[in-house]
């Protein structure tokens, strides 16, 4: 019995492996983040939000008066295994419940409690003993009274942010997979279905009616270009991952500085939160290390800059001409830049267990190369070169199982940086006359 692989396999272009154990793993993954965001928020909503509501809305007002005040001690030990104590003022009242008489210690906010003794018992100078003071107390337990009410902004912020952002990644993402699963990586582009809803590129593959298994170009003639009929779409998966992180990082900084304005009014007014002081620490991990990679990320996109392409015609069709604007923006000097159109063909097949996609770049048509390109800030490289799709050209093709895909890619290497490759799709419609049979063009 042939077992099913866990991990795909590459070799050259390419790829083995289960497409079942790849959905299986990539939903696991996500419903752990859907599940950890609704632990959390329901952590924070059954511990914090939901009392707090509660106090401010439900509580019922009295009047009480003060017989006493004190401290209570508690115990707290550390990761360390070291022994601290903590303090939290208290007041003593009476108050009326139905017409009856109950007297009861006051509960006060976690914000109260003290690592100094000191200022826990400067805290209850403003309670006279006898004095009348308004009160609440809970319908549903009489001896649970307050006799301050009030929100706490960073837990409400806390609560809603980070197990909001988790079970929306979470639950997007598990939705994406179970909608994946069993499925190709081209039945997956294929309109109709929850998947093809929730990929951002799906439409550049949708299909031509007049044209069988030819996408449209619908994204390829809504953008006038500046000096040329229209600018291309860039296929570029490294602006949505900096878009991602950059989102990340401001909403994740964005609570630490509630966190931090809270922590920082607490201490001067005397009090100590552990639990806000606790959660600062990993918060401030996180968000100094998703400004770092964003930030290094954006330092390369700026260095390498904006890369355009404008072409004269469109659609595109086998045996026609058309003039390309290459368009390089950024500062500093590239060491070389090249353009070229590319035909891949990409073929999923299953072998048993196994599901298989190879991708091959099978014709390539160098378009120009420029050496020790030398860019200065406000201005960028142009370069302006003509292209001719071959009359026996197969057209754009994409099916189940088979994809038949044309890009104009621009690669480009740099004194400090890595390389670097941007590739704009085309689609070739078929030729408009009869032609000789098309055929994948062989490698020149």
């Amino acid at each position: 019995m042939k077992l099913q692989r866990f991990f795909g396999k590459k070799r050259g272009h390419r790829r083995t492996g289960s497409q079942a154990w790849a959905s299986f793993g990539d939903a696991a993954f996500h419903a752990s983040l859907l599940v950890a965001g609704l632990l959390f928020g329901g952590l924070l909503l059954s511990g914090v939000a939901v009392p707090e509501w509660r106090m401010n809305h439900q509580f019922q007002p009295t009047d009480a008066v003060v017989l006493g005040t004190g401290v209570v001690r508690r115990r707290v030990t550390e990761p360390t295994g070291s022994v601290t104590m903590t303090w939290q003022p208290t007041v003593r009242v009476r108050y009326q419940v139905d017409g009856r008489a109950t007297e009861a210690w006051s509960r006060s906010s976690r914000s109260t409690i003290t690592a100094d003794r000191r200022t826990a018992v400067d805290s209850l100078t403003r309670w006279r003993l006898g004095t009348q003071v308004p009160a609440w107390y809970d319908p549903t337990a009489p001896g649970h009274v307050v006799l301050e009410r009030g929100v706490n902004w960073w837990m409400w912020l806390l609560t809603l942010v980070l197990p909001g952002a988790l079970v929306a990644f979470g639950g997007s993402g598990l939705l994406r997979s179970l909608g994946r699963w069993g499925k190709s990586e081209e039945r997956c582009a294929v309109p109709g279905g929850l998947t093809w809803a929730l990929k951002p590129l799906a439409s550049a593959r949708r299909q031509d009616p007049a044209h069988p298994a030819v996408p449209t170009c619908d994204d390829h003639v809504n953008s006038p270009g500046t000096f040329l009929a229209f600018r291309l779409p860039i296929d570029s998966p490294e602006s949505w991952t900096l878009l991602g992180i950059g989102m990340f990082a401001v909403l994740w900084n964005a609570v630490l500085v509630v966190l931090i304005v809270n922590a920082g009014i607490d201490l001067l007014g005397g009090r100590t939160d552990l639990l806000l002081l606790g959660l600062l620490v990993p918060f401030a991990a996180v968000g100094g290390a998703a400004i770092m990679v964003f930030t290094r990320r954006l330092i390369v996109a700026s260095a390498i800059g904006t890369t355009q392409v404008e072409i004269s015609g469109q659609p595109l069709r086998p045996g026609g001409t058309y003039d390309v604007l290459l368009a390089q923006g950024g500062a500093g000097t590239l060491e070389s830049l090249e353009m070229s159109l590319e035909l891949e063909e990409q073929a999923t097949f299953r072998l048993g267990t196994d599901t298989r996609t190879e991708r091959l770049v099978v014709w390539r048509q160098p378009l120009g190369s420029w050496h020790a390109v030398e860019r200065t800030p406000g201005t960028r490289f142009e370069a302006r070169v003509t292209t001719t799709i071959p009359a026996a050209a197969m057209h754009s093709f994409a099916t189940e199982h088979n994809a038949v895909r044309w890009a104009l890619v621009v690669r480009g290497t740099t004194p400090r940086w890595p390389p670097f490759t941007r590739v704009f799709p085309l689609v070739v419609f078929p030729a408009a006359s009869p032609v000789a049979p098309a055929t994948i063009l062989p490698a020149p």
